[in-house]
């Protein structure tokens, strides 16, 4: 049963490096038993926030509470919290069970209790039988979960980590995407887990908070951030997407008619956008939104229609990523699955483009 009580609460925590704010006034909840990712690009403070969250940095204004608890001036050592770093911090020299019993030493837990303990903790992250043996015996995964062994065994209330998947191979970081979602849900453990990369977000979190200068652009579920980004740095930030400039020439309604920098024309549905006829504005439209026909049979009368030339196809598996240069000479990446029915499709094909109105997230243009 879920607590009543969020694990983690932030409360217009403020980071300031001298003239530099770090982390400007942001305010979450986290929900026991859940995964919560900060996402965002280098730079944007969620190390700094994640280092708050640890103790080992102390904010600037605000309050952060643990159980309901405030952790202002509390030490790292007192807080309910352990951390994963991106670089692991195993001790090369001690076996694998004094790797994951180091806590409880430094606790003052008894040596059966330890072992027991110990024991227990590798079985549920699935390395049975390998406490007795050296750190570079095991491959870069069983490393990754020996150092989550060493947080839980400590039954933590919130586990931080940060970017722990980032020194492996592409293979790898897969395979740990599937084995950290897995070992939270069996822990029920609330994990805050920071990185840049969208996919690990989009695949982990029961939520995401996007970062970006320090401040929080939006929260919420991995898919509704997707679909519904609430602003432009998210919809370019999160996912691929085709950036496109226009200006807002005319409305009806939530139905927009937008014109291109180059003169082309399309329609978009923006119930909340805001904009005005001739503002300028920032059309983002996802490359699974697009489809493409040989021929403008068969094609809605409301979709927007653009005759193009193939340019590139690039096969990755499951889809074809496919650049289509438009009339104006734009670029438009197209994802094209490979049931899709074209599998002769080369450069220099001729196509048409289309795609719905309602697809299409549109913002006021960036100033400046």
């Amino acid at each position: 049963m879920t607590s009543p009580t969020p694990d983690l609460v932030c409360s217009d925590l403020t980071k300031n490096f001298d003239t530099f704010r770090a982390v400007d006034h942001v305010s979450f909840e986290v929900p026991q038993g859940s995964f919560f990712s900060i996402l965002g690009p280098s730079g944007c403070g969620k190390t700094t926030l994640l280092r708050m969250i640890a103790g080992f940095q102390s904010p600037t204004s605000g309050d952060l509470l643990i159980k309901g608890k405030s952790m202002i001036g509390v030490p790292p050592n007192k807080r309910p919290v352990s951390m994963v770093f991106q670089h692991l911090a195993l001790f090369p020299t001690m076996n694998i069970g004094d790797n994951v019993g180091f806590g409880l030493r430094q606790r003052g837990v008894g040596r059966s209790e330890i072992a027991r303990r110990v024991d227990d903790i590798l079985a549920r992250v699935g390395l049975p039988g390998v406490a007795g043996r050296r750190v570079d015996q095991l491959s870069g995964g069983q490393k990754q979960r020996v150092a989550i062994a060493r947080c839980m065994v400590l039954e933590p209330d919130v586990l931080l980590l940060d970017e722990p998947l980032g020194a492996l191979d592409l293979k790898l970081r897969e395979h740990m995407k599937v084995e950290l979602k897995s070992l939270q849900v069996e822990f029920n453990t609330t994990f805050v887990y920071i990185t840049h990369d969208q996919s690990e977000a989009l695949v982990m979190s029961d939520n995401i908070a996007v970062m970006n200068h320090g401040r929080f652009e939006q929260i919420g579920p991995p898919h509704e951030v997707y679909h519904n980004p609430d602003t432009a740095f998210v919809a370019g930030f999160v996912g691929a997407a085709n950036k496109i400039a226009a200006t807002v020439a005319s409305a009806n309604g939530a139905m927009l008619t937008l014109r291109t920098n180059a003169g082309a024309e399309m329609k978009v549905v923006a119930a909340n956008s805001g904009l005005k006829t001739g503002e300028r504005a920032q059309v983002f439209l996802r490359p699974e939104a697009i489809g493409l026909s040989v021929s403008v049979e068969g094609l809605g009368p409301d979709e927007n229609i653009s005759r193009g030339i193939v340019t590139s196809v690039l096969f990755n598996g499951a889809n074809s990523s496919v650049t289509v240069e438009d009339a104006s000479g734009h670029p438009v990446s197209v994802a094209l699955p490979q049931t899709g029915g074209f599998a002769e499709l080369r450069p220099g094909s001729e196509v048409y483009t289309h795609w719905n109105p309602k697809r299409a997230r549109l913002y006021p243009a960036a100033e400046d």
